[in-house]
């Protein structure tokens, strides 16, 4: 009951944020000018958003395969499918919860402990994280921009530094001084340490220097085609966004959209496409007009490729656990015959 109640409470913040965001943003918007800013828009620079919309998440179908595979290798199709699940989820669940269903997806399809799953999709967002915020802040350095801009980039270098001790911490858990008293008293508990032992697997491939270059590398690229992709979208509405503008566009909506809100970013999103656009002395119209053209763009490529990914491989638990996962609160044991890679039995290099 209680947790119902914290996940009624969360999913009730973040709506009431979107709300606001979006109510705030409409305030300042003319939407028949945006409505013609629209009309004008060129179906040839459309088309190359999309297909570097579709580059990116490509990318970072990539990454994630390339964190995951020092624990079992996965098929590119089916890892495809699994984030475009977790995306969906994300369209449509609040608190980003389609990383927990999509870490549920590849441990229930592929036999890797869901805990472990979780493990690689903290590491993939500590990286990205720090890329994200590397490419705002060389952004702000270029173009001099400052005010809340500015902050907002150098609040997210601080909670990426955080999240990298944080990432540390857990996977040297065990040799911290007091481990033996935690290891212990978790021992008392067979369930709770095996899922500790389980998550720790999955954050340990931050250990492999050539699998965490490969996934900064892929990020670096991923958040490339996003920028190119926010560029192409100016010009498709007579907005010719220097690559510096086009970054700080692309990275301060995805710090922005870290903020709690409603399924799909809705508000936040648009709230960071206009006060970034603002910044760079654009006017709100084509600033909002811009992150619309964005955001229906990402919506609709991520929510049919997710709706897509789940008919082919389907479902088979009941709503109930579902929902239960979602909400990261249950972590059905995995069959012993499918078996768990652990440490003890590495997995072969993957086929170059």
């Amino acid at each position: 009951m209680t947790r119902d109640v914290g996940g009624l409470a969360r999913a009730v913040i973040g709506i009431a944020i979107s709300v606001a965001s979006l109510a705030y943003v409409l305030a300042g918007v003319d939407l028949a000018r945006t409505a013609d800013i629209l009309r004008t828009a060129v179906p040839a620079w459309l088309a190359l958003m999309v297909a570097l919309q579709v580059a990116d998440i490509l990318l970072r179908a990539v990454r994630w395969q390339r964190l995951v595979a020092p624990i079992r290798w996965v098929r590119f199709l089916p890892m495809l499918a699994y984030l475009l699940v977790g995306y969906l989820a994300n369209n449509i669940l609040p608190a980003r919860l389609g990383e927990l269903v999509r870490s549920h997806y590849l441990g229930d399809r592929e036999g890797i402990s869901r805990a472990s799953a979780l493990g690689t999709v903290v590491v993939e967002r500590i990286v990205d994280t720090g890329v994200v915020v590397a490419i705002g802040a060389i952004a702000i350095l270029v173009l001099h921009v400052r005010g809340v801009v500015a902050s907002a980039v150098l609040v997210g270098l601080a909670v990426t530094g955080l999240l990298v001790i944080g990432l540390a911490v857990g996977i040297v858990a065990h040799r911290l001084p007091g481990a033996d008293r935690m290891i212990a008293f978790a021992e008392r508990r067979p369930r709770v340490a095996e899922l500790g032992r389980r998550l720790q697997d999955g954050l340990a491939v931050a250990r492999r220097p050539r699998t965490l270059g490969g996934a900064i590398a892929l990020s670096v690229a991923a958040w490339g085609a996003s920028l190119l992709a926010v560029a192409a979208a100016g010009q498709s509405i007579g907005l010719e966004l220097t690559i510096g503008e086009a970054a700080l566009l692309a990275s301060g909506v995805a710090l922005a959209t870290a903020i709690p809100s409603a399924p799909g970013y809705l508000g936040t999103f648009e709230l960071a496409f206009v006060t970034i656009g603002r910044a760079l002395g654009l006017p709100s119209d084509q600033a909002f007009a811009l992150g619309f053209l964005i955001h229906v763009s990402i919506l609709i490529l991520t929510s049919v490729g997710g709706a897509i990914a789940v008919l082919r491989l389907g479902w088979n638990r009941s709503a109930g656990e579902v929902a239960e996962v979602a909400r990261g609160l249950v972590e059905p044991e995995v069959p012993a015959e499918v078996g768990v890679a652990t440490p003890a039995r590495p997995a072969p290099d993957p086929p170059r």
